[in-house]
C-alpha cells in the first residue's frame, strides 16, 4: 500500500516563526533534557552496583531474556554494534557477562550472564522503585507517559518494535 503523505500541520495563528524556533517549543529538546536528567538520577543508584546507565540497560535485557546475540541486544536497545561492542567488552572484562561466537554461525556473538551478573540482579531490585519515588509521578502517570513515549518511538521508527 502506498504511503499517504499529509501536509505539515499549520501552526496556530498566534504562533510566529520566531516562536516556532524557541528552544522551549522544541519537543526534541524536552526529550533530550528529560533523558539527561533521568540518566543523572540513575547514576548514584547504579554506582554501588558498578554499572553505568547503558550497562544497566544491557543487564535489564539479559535478566529478562537470558542468552542473546549482540544483534538482538542492539535491536532491543536501539544501539548499533559500534556502540554496543565496546560496552559489552568492558562488561565481560569485569566478569558480568560472557561473550562467545555462535558455533552454528561464527558471525554471531552470543552474550550471557555470568554468575556474578545473575547475582547483581538481586542487588538491583530496588533501583526501579527508588527511581519512581524520586521522580514523584503516580503509577498511572508513569503508565500514561510510557504509553505516549512508546507511541512516539513507534512513529519515529515507522513501525512497532519487533519482539525478540
Amino acid at each position: 500500500m502506498p504511503e499517504i503523505r499529509l501536509p505539515p500541520p499549520e501552526p496556530p495563528p498566534d504562533v510566529t516563526p520566531d516562536t516556532l524556533l524557541s528552544l522551549d517549543n522544541q519537543l526534541c529538546f524536552s526529550l533530550y533534557a528529560s533523558s539527561l536528567a533521568m540518566t543523572k538520577l540513575y547514576k548514584p543508584l547504579l554506582a554501588p552496583l558498578g554499572l553505568t546507565y547503558p550497562q544497566y540497560l544491557v543487564m535489564l535485557v539479559l535478566w529478562e531474556h537470558g542468552r542473546l546475540s549482540v544483534n538482538q541486544i542492539g535491536h532491543t536497545l536501539h544501539l548499533d554494534s559500534g556502540t554496543l561492542t565496546p560496552l559489552l567488552k568492558r562488561m565481560a572484562n569485569v566478569g558480568l557477562i560472557h561473550r562467545q561466537r555462535d558455533t552454528a554461525d561464527e558471525r554471531r556473538v552470543l552474550v550471557e550472564l555470568t554468575e556474578a551478573g545473575r547475582a547483581l540482579q538481586r542487588a538491583a531490585r530496588d533501583v526501579p522503585r527508588t527511581l519512581l519515588c524520586r521522580i514523584g509521578l503516580s503509577p498511572d502517570e508513569v503508565a500514561a507517559l510510557q504509553d505516549t513515549l512508546g507511541k512516539l518511538r513507534q512513529r519515529l521508527h515507522g513501525s512497532p518494535t519487533d519482539p525478540l
